[in-house]
């Protein structure tokens, strides 16, 4: 994981967990429309960092739209589940200058910012607590 998404979690774990289900699905929603909005605003001048935009905006949305949450609308995915895919996604978002070859241009800062704040998102979210293996297989 790229040393800013871990240093983003690190520095929000002593904080209280304050954002709640509703709340995270909100962010996951404005995060994948700026995303969006920024693809539009970086076609112009750079067309990697564009589609990258575009893959960040799709897969947040796509696991928005599957988890077990309010505002998810398939709810395949659970809330639980959801918070390792995003800390993925996190970290993703920052590699993606480099995967997409765009690391020595201005727009990778826009990259590392979301990935660090997503990270950061992720570890200020109320999830559920785990539950053990013999409390689910009663708990049907």
């Amino acid at each position: 994981m790229p040393m800013l998404t871990t240093a983003a979690q690190l520095a929000a774990k002593p904080f209280p967990r304050t954002i709640s289900p509703k709340g995270h699905a909100i962010i996951d929603y404005l995060t994948a429309g700026s995303f969006l909005a920024t693809a539009a605003l970086f076609w112009g001048r750079n067309k990697r960092a564009a589609i990258a935009a575009l893959v960040v905006a799709g897969s947040e949305l796509a696991v928005s739209l599957l988890t077990n949450y309010p505002g998810g609308v398939k709810k395949v995915i659970q809330f639980r589940a959801h918070r390792d895919i995003d800390l993925g996604l996190a970290a993703m978002t920052a590699t993606l200058p480099e995967f997409f070859a765009f690391k020595d241009e201005h727009e990778r800062k826009f990259f590392l910012a979301e990935g660090a704040i997503m990270a950061a998102v992720t570890e200020l979210t109320k999830f559920p607590e785990k539950t053990r293996r013999a409390e689910r297989k009663f708990a049907a």
